[in-house]
């Protein structure tokens, strides 16, 4: 078998196996296609005796399932034995299969061999008798009624859809959009209901009137939630411009302008920078400067939510406008939904680009350093002996300068005393230091102006005691934050203490009072080991500069 044919040959083997299972009665489709040397997939009707969803054989019934299920039972045995020997079998058939699914079959398709000849032992029937059965005319009908009659189920009347229709769409489609999951709920109440399902047609037709019923009431109660100013405010985002002549020609993919605030409002986050967390900032206000009340989807499905919020990003406005002319609540529905999902996905995402910018200014400040330092950095040898040399040539010439005694007397003179400083300070606290100085420069040059914005958007909050004087700091910054060119904060501001201002910190985050007013006071506590202290703001409104301080100090 040549690799070009061994594809297209094991297909065929699936379907030929596919049809024999069914005896020429299912339905086959193709749902894969044929590539490279992997057979495509057969799909053949679940119905079909001994094949599977997949067209490959199923294992045959079990006995315990044929007993449970196939069964001819004492209440049933004088109803198929009253039947003739030529329709007994197919009866028999009839009867089981209902009485386990709650549904008739849709022919010979829907008994594997296995239980047709466990069956036929029990009515003593031949086999071959089933293939001489109608499964359309009079005598099937008849048979149906038989059953239901026995059974104390009813055909499905206009009255039963209707009632049907109401059920699914208050019980299952008001939090399930999935036509077949309905359809499933709809044949487990026609069960428990004891009415024959209607057919697969008149099925999807209830199945789609469940859902837009279901869906054309939420609307309505979403709708009834928002006063007049708030609908006007979400209809405001999709209002076509007084100078646009709008056509049903038009194309939709450029009738939304990059300007508008729908149009920011659905736009992605960029790459961490400042200007993005700004954009992001903008896009927060504008969703909140809607006013939607809060709790306004509370007892709606996280799915169907999920599904207005989809529909309203993908769609035009034009058709969102072409909506709201029709049906103003969809369109106020679709677009809260979308301004609801927007300010959760807004705020994570101010979330994540506060964590991204607080470590790429750390990462960039401890990159800038230490690039310097290694471009300057040049390890001096011989340094045991440097001292030596340095005091011998001192006490031989006491008298004499450090240029004309000390610089000849080190080995490259004085560029080697120079790289020997350099070399101390680039070492333990002097690189920390010189990193925290770098990084606190880097936020109130450029940084600050997004972070402070963003406390004015965001809530932080923690149940941890340990993170408490987090939040009092940032409470603290927040309510200076625009306090115009001042230096400390007021008299009986309490600035808070934790041990990310301490230590190597403390002299960055904290300022003394010069003045002996207040001991520690003034500062920006963004915390090195939470949000990390980025400048300083050191504030005092209340107190005045003392001209007589002032004039002794330029006297001295």
């Amino acid at each position: 078998m040549s690799g070009g044919t061994a594809p297209h040959t094991a297909a065929a083997t699936i379907a030929t196996r596919c049809r024999r299972g069914t005896r020429g009665a299912v339905n086959q489709r193709v749902i894969g296609r044929q590539t490279s040397k992997i057979p495509s997939l057969i799909f053949c009707n679940a119905e079909g005796p001994g094949a599977d969803l997949w067209g490959m054989e199923r294992p045959p019934l079990g006995m315990d399932e044929l007993i449970e299920h196939w069964t001819v039972l004492s209440d049933e045995v004088g109803l198929v034995s009253a039947k003739q020997e030529g329709t007994r079998l197919a009866f028999a058939l009839l009867l089981k299969y209902f009485t386990q699914h709650g549904r008739f079959p849709r022919g010979r398709a829907g008994f594997p061999d296995e239980v047709v000849d466990y069956v036929a032992k029990q009515t003593k029937t031949s086999v071959s008798s089933l293939g001489l059965y109608d499964w359309s005319g009079r005598t099937i009908e008849r048979h149906r009624s038989e059953i239901r009659d026995h059974l104390g189920f009813r055909e499905c009347s206009v009255a039963d859809a209707y009632k049907l229709t109401d059920w699914l769409a208050v019980n299952v489609a008001h939090a399930e959009r999935q036509p077949d999951r309905v359809r499933e709920e709809l044949l487990k109440q026609c069960r428990a209901e004891r009415i024959e399902p209607p057919s697969p047609g008149r099925i999807t037709r209830i199945v789609r009137s469940a859902l837009h019923n279901a869906e054309q009431t939420w609307f309505h109660r979403i709708a009834a939630r928002l006063d007049a100013v708030t609908v006007a405010r979400v209809l405001a985002l999709v209002a076509a411009d007084n100078t646009t002549v709008e056509t049903e020609d038009s194309d939709d993919e450029l009738d939304e302008d990059e300007g508008s605030v729908l149009a920011l409002i659905k736009a992605m986050p960029g790459n961490v920078s400042l200007d993005s967390m700004l954009t992001e900032i903008r896009k927060l206000n504008a969703i909140r400067a809607i006013e939607l009340p809060a709790g306004l989807f509370a007892d709606v499905a996280p799915k169907v939510l999920g599904g207005w919020r989809f529909r309203a990003a993908v769609e035009s406005p034009s058709h969102l406008r072409r909506r709201a002319r029709n049906a103003p609540e969809a369109t106020v529905t679709l677009l809260a939904a979308l301004l609801v999902e927007r300010e959760r996905e807004v705020t994570d995402a101010l979330v994540d680009l506060l964590i991204a910018t607080v470590h790429r200014v750390g990462a960039r400040a401890e990159r800038k350093v230490t690039e310097e330092l290694i471009n300057a950095f040049k390890r001096v040898s011989g340094k045991e002996n440097l001292l030596f040399t340095i005091a011998d040539a001192s006490l031989a010439a006491p008298d004499g300068t450090v240029r004309e005694v000390v610089f000849p007397a080190v080995r490259g003179g004085e560029q080697t005393l120079r790289e020997l400083v350099h070399e101390f300070k680039t070492k333990g606290t002097v690189y920390r230091r010189t990193v925290q100085t770098t990084l606190k420069a880097s936020y109130t040059n450029h940084y600050r102006r997004g972070l402070i914005e963003l406390l004015e958007v965001l809530e932080f909050r923690s149940n941890n005691t340990a993170h408490q004087p987090v939040i009092d700091a940032l409470k603290l910054v927040k309510r200076y934050a625009k306090a115009g060119n001042t230096t400390y904060y007021p008299l009986g501001e309490t600035t808070p203490e934790h041990k990310g201002t301490l230590k190597d910190w403390a002299d960055l985050v904290y300022r003394a009072d010069t003045r002996g007013a207040g001991g520690w006071r003034g500062l920006t506590p963004l915390f090195w080991l939470h949000v990390r202290p980025y400048g300083e703001v050191r504030l005092d409104v209340n107190a005045r500069l003392s001209i007589g301080a002032i004039g002794a100090l330029g006297a001295g």
